[in-house]
Order: structure tokens, then sequence, then C-alpha cells
């Protein structure tokens, strides 16, 4: 790990990753199973939060309730791009905040912003770990090279991160 690149830095990185990648797995503990399900994030940096709309009628906000504590998988396989994030989680009714994340892909779920079942999960980060990578086929070239030369490749950047 190089120390050239600075907290902030790499906190900065965390956050952009996971604004670029969008998408992650949500995992939360239900007594001792622990549950991952795809969710739709709302990378907001400037409010140290990261969101997602939910349905009182699943499960997972009664999961939070009993166990806040999460862990937020972004993955871009393609572009060797990964960021695990965990934190706490709460489950609010915040209208104006719903209003101002509305956007298409909630309407596949709900008719509208007003629908007395959404919800908001907010997650608070505590810290993070990320692989950012040059790209899949580059990869590969340095994992074939480095399996001639019997030597480890170098594959990218991988940190964690105090958020």
């Amino acid at each position: 790990m190089s120390s050239a690149i600075s907290d902030a830095d790499n906190s900065d990185k965390v956050w952009a990753l996971m604004k670029d990648v969008g998408i992650c797995m949500l995992a939360t503990r239900d007594g001792e199973e622990i549950r991952a399900r795809p969710m739709g994030a709302y990378v907001r940096r400037e409010e140290n939060a990261v969101y997602f709309f939910t349905d009182i009628r699943r499960h997972k906000d009664d999961e939070i309730a009993r166990d806040p504590h999460v862990c937020l998988a972004f993955a871009d396989s393609r572009g060797q791009t990964y960021v695990s994030l965990t934190g706490r989680a709460e489950v609010t009714y915040d209208l104006a905040k719903i209003k101002e994340l509305w956007s298409t892909p909630a309407k596949a779920w709900w008719d509208s912003a007003e629908d007395p079942n959404i919800r908001l999960l907010k997650v608070t980060p505590h810290d993070a770990e990320y692989w950012d990578s040059p790209g899949t086929v580059v990869s590969y070239v340095k994992m074939a090279a480095a399996a001639v030369t019997n030597t480890r490749p170098a594959l990218g950047e991988n940190r964690k991160v105090a958020m």
C-alpha cells in the first residue's frame, strides 16, 4: 500500500467508484443468517450516506431494525472494479428525500413517490475496501505474465479506507 495516497484521496476514490457502479448487493443479518439482495444505490458523498428505496412490506426492514450493521458490495466485473463498504443502516420515512431521489427505476416498484409503502434506507459508512484494476484484458495479460515469471501480478489499487 502506497503512503503517497492520502486518506482523503482514498475516501474520494471509494465514493467515486460506488457512484460509477451504482448497483450493489446489500447484506443484512437475519438472526444467524446473512442475506444479500441487489439494490440501486443513490450515493451522496456530501451527506456521507448511501440511500436506497425500500418497501415496508419486505423483511429487510425488520432485519435492519434488529441489527443495523450492513455490508454493501459493489462490483463491476467488466472494469475489474470492486468496493466493499460496511456501515450502519436506518429505515426512515422522509417524503422530501424520497421525492428528491425519485427516478424512473423506482417506478418499476411503486406508482409514485407518495406510495405509503416506500421507505428510505440510509447507510452511513464506517469503512470500506476497494479494488480498482486496469480492466479485464490487461489483468489477464498481467496474470499470464506473472504465471510465466513465477511472480505476483500487479493488478491495480487495493486500499482499506476509514470512512
